[in-house]
């Protein structure tokens, strides 16, 4: 029985993906003016010290500093758009659209599919401004106002939005792809006036 218990405990622990708690934080002021280290001298970053969480609303081109440009430039670099999800996406009208992007630094998830996503954005040609970047604590909390309407539960979290009105969510990972998943959202979009 003793076994039992371990493993189920073991898949518990190994199951929660970006779910784990802690206290909110606020600290990463000594990081924001850090250079960009690209070569194979940058250090070990370790994500989970709440020194390097970003917090609140903020702007993605501070990801491409130092310590976040370690995972955030060659995320994007290294991605691969499904070149047919992304020639369906490029016919779909994005004038009322807003894309809200909820993370967490700390989370491998966000650090994989948020670069990934911004990658999909830019060859979409959808506007910077009409995103919206929220960074959470591990505990998935955020100083913004309002956020707990938001109802997250893992990060990250691509909510889609048309004309102010919740269209669809990108949960933690995409079903298919980001692409497609965008195209599935946007293409049920089209009752929402």
């Amino acid at each position: 029985m003793k076994k039992i218990s371990f493993l189920f405990f073991l898949l518990l622990v190994f199951s929660g993906g970006c779910k784990t708690t802690r206290p909110l934080s606020h600290g990463n002021s000594e990081l924001k003016n850090k250079p960009v280290m690209t070569d194979a001298t940058t250090p070990e970053i370790n994500f989970h010290d709440q020194t390097t969480w970003i917090l609140g609303y903020f702007k993605p081109d501070q990801l491409t500093h130092y310590p976040y440009s370690t995972w955030y430039v060659k995320g994007i670099d290294d991605y691969q758009i499904k070149t047919e999800a992304l020639n369906k996406l490029l016919e779909i009208n994005k004038d009322d659209l807003l894309i809200k992007i909820i993370m967490g630094v700390w989370c491998p998830d966000s650090r994989r599919e948020v670069p990934r996503f911004m990658r999909v954005m830019d060859a979409w040609h959808f506007p910077v401004e009409k995103l919206i970047f929220i960074g959470v604590d591990d505990a998935k909390q955020s100083p913004v106002g309002e956020f707990t309407s938001l109802d997250i539960q893992r990060v990250p979290t691509f909510i889609l939005y048309k004309n102010n009105i919740e269209a669809g969510r990108i949960i933690e990972n995409p079903k298919t792809s980001l692409e497609q998943d965008l195209v599935d959202i946007l293409a049920g979009m089209n009752n929402i006036k």
